[in-house]
């Protein structure tokens, strides 16, 4: 079993567009091995205990594949030969429930439903030739066990899908307004900002609360999975439940104490309503204050300075005037909040014009398969001339 544990193996960890850096620099910083960049996705290396730690730990994945075999099929038959080929004993029970995902980018294969239901027949009757006549079960909604199947043209991959459910399901987030962010993109966008995680932080607009109960996370060392309660690894034979709290039990005793504020407001009573039990839930009532208030009308909810980052109105989720919303923004942001920074994520790259502020950094970024710009403004106190003046003075 020792020798089972230390045994390193290629992983790949799945993340949305835009936020492969960000997940890249993650993976390093927790210890991974061998990190390259690839489309929607990071590969590594790592052991057993990494593989529980990614899972745990990671913010901006959205799952953690371990591949298994690997295969080049160009006809239905050699896929579905060659999948049965796999000795599937040594992954899964046979009384487990399995779910097949495909993806597939080919001119061999045209359909991924097809795929994953002629890989779903190998596996099955795998089982009952082993087992004469046993099988495990399909449950597409809700198994013991996901497999992945990837097809480049005529490259197959198998993979062991260790996580189940996507990583952005946290745990936390029961209540939800029309069109939320998910938690993986809110946890990017937090870390790809400059914010020191010591300094104020506040979302004028918070919604049900997602980029502000992922901020305390990040501020406190929280592990981002800590209130899941399933993973489709702890389903697998080569599952190791003394390692798996061991590890839970380290990442755990790293949160730390963060001083600072993190204010969250809303005009709508509703979205309060939902930050509020949202917070609850994810048990950080007692660092994240929230209340309704109109950001454009209240100059007093951050009078320390700090990182504004907030999600604001655009596209199908905007039932006022998209271009006068942008230039109070833009007014209170001058008016209010002199010597903060503050970034936002749009898609409307010409009502951010109406903000009347030159941003200092974009960043190309994607909510869902909405295209959109992640903006920095630093508002300076005074003019910039007259502070860079100060400064040489």
């Amino acid at each position: 079993m020792k020798n089972t544990l230390l045994q390193n193996f290629n992983m790949i960890a799945k993340t949305q567009l835009g936020l492969e850096k960000v997940l890249a620099d993650e993976l390093l910083k927790l210890g991974a091995q061998d990190v390259n960049i690839l489309n929607r996705a990071v590969s590594f290396v790592g052991d057993v205990g990494f593989m529980y730690k990614a899972n745990l730990n990671l913010r901006t994945a959205i799952r953690i594949l371990k591949p298994i075999y690997k295969f080049s099929a160009r006809k239905d038959e050699d896929l579905y030969l060659e999948v049965k080929k796999i000795d599937w004993s040594k992954y899964i029970s046979v009384d487990k429930t399995i779910a097949v995902n495909a993806s597939v980018y080919s001119d061999f294969f045209n359909h991924s439903h097809y795929v994953a239901l002629k890989v779903k027949d190998a596996i099955v009757d795998y089982f009952r030739d082993l087992t004469k006549g046993r099988r495990p079960n399909v449950n597409t909604k809700n198994p013991d066990i996901r497999i992945n199947i990837h097809i480049s043209n005529d490259k197959c991959t198998i993979s062991l899908d260790s996580s189940g459910d996507s990583l952005h399901k946290r745990g936390y987030r029961h209540a939800t307004n029309k069109a939320p962010i998910s938690e993986v993109l809110a946890s990017g966008l937090i870390l790809l900002s400059d914010w020191d995680r010591q300094s104020d932080f506040l979302d004028p607009m918070c919604g049900s609360g997602t980029i502000l109960i992922e901020a305390a996370m990040i501020a406190c060392n929280i592990p981002p999975s800590v209130h899941r309660k399933n993973f489709c690894l702890m389903n697998l034979l080569d599952f190791y439940e003394d390692l798996w709290k061991k590890i839970k039990e380290v990442s755990l005793n790293k949160i730390s104490n963060y001083k600072g504020r993190i204010i969250g407001c809303d005009r709508s009573f509703a979205s309060i309503r939902k930050a509020q039990d949202n917070i609850k839930d994810a048990m950080l009532d007692n660092i994240i204050e929230i209340k309704r208030a109109n950001f454009i009308k209240n100059p007093e909810l951050m009078p320390n300075g700090g990182t504004i980052l907030f999600n604001p109105p655009y596209g199908e989720r905007l039932s006022t005037n998209i271009f006068e919303l942008y230039t109070q923004i833009g007014d209170t942001f001058k008016k209010n909040y002199a010597g903060c920074c503050a970034w936002l994520i749009t898609s409307d790259m010409e009502a951010v014009k109406n903000i009347h502020l030159r941003h200092t950094r974009k960043i190309k970024i994607f909510n869902g398969n909405l295209e959109c710009r992640f903006l920095k403004y630093q508002m300076y106190a005074g003019s910039k001339k007259i502070s860079k003046k100060k400064a040489t003075g």
